[in-house]
């Protein structure tokens, strides 16, 4: 990894800005809690790319300790006044977010819908383990692309669209249950986990995946 590339990652802003639950988590939310580690107490949750905070609002509500980074400073805003116990923090992917932070590793690592902004997905991977402690869990989640759901999308002469080329801003990169599970497992990730979410078997919406830090 570069020194450029391990200050940070610049995630752009994208999107709207609101209150609540964003529409995505209609069909997140199960399978995150499917991959969730079973814990005897309250868990330290690190959440990269938390947007107005919802994901961390649940949690907090659970007993759970939280801190939520974003890059974009009105979605801090909104999660701060959502939910005033959590800590949000705007900053953007940066493999030295704890020394930022001043917060020792965490027990969960949760980053949603995220990866596939960023160009350099591997310094993503490395920032997720550096905020583990050893035998922590990153849970995250993609958009799923697989190869029925790509024949799928070519089949009804979709495939400009869905990758929407010509919009300024939005995904860049698309993951497969391998490609994610590659990058994870080259990032340290092991005991690679992972749930289909949101429409039919083999065409979902998105994938959710979870790795551990080995000990």
């Amino acid at each position: 990894m570069s020194e450029e590339a391990s200050q940070s990652i610049r995630v752009p802003e994208y999107g709207r800005v609101f209150s609540g639950r964003p529409g995505v988590f209609a069909y997140l939310e199960a399978a995150i809690d499917a991959l969730m580690p079973q814990a005897d107490g309250p868990l330290r949750i690190l959440d990269i790319g938390c947007g107005n905070g919802y994901w961390l609002g649940r949690m907090l509500e659970r007993g759970h300790s939280t801190v939520g980074v974003d890059a974009s400073a009105k979605r801090i805003e909104q999660a701060r006044s959502d939910h005033p116990d959590g800590r949000f923090e705007n900053l953007e992917v940066d493999t030295k977010l704890l020394e930022t932070l001043g917060e020792e590793p965490f027990d969960l690592v949760v980053s949603t819908e995220v990866v596939e902004h960023l160009f350099q997905p591997a310094d993503w991977a490395a920032t997720c383990y550096a905020g583990l402690r050893p035998g922590g869990t990153l849970i995250c989640s993609t958009p799923y692309h697989g190869w029925l759901k790509n024949v799928a999308i070519a089949a009804s002469n979709r495939w400009d669209h869905h990758h929407h080329t010509l919009r300024q801003l939005g995904h860049i990169k698309f993951f497969s249950v391998d490609t994610l599970s590659q990058l994870l497992t080259r990032a340290g990730f092991a005991e690679i986990d992972w749930r289909g979410a949101g429409g039919m078997p083999f065409l979902w919406k998105c994938m959710v995946m979870s790795g551990v830090r080995p000990d």
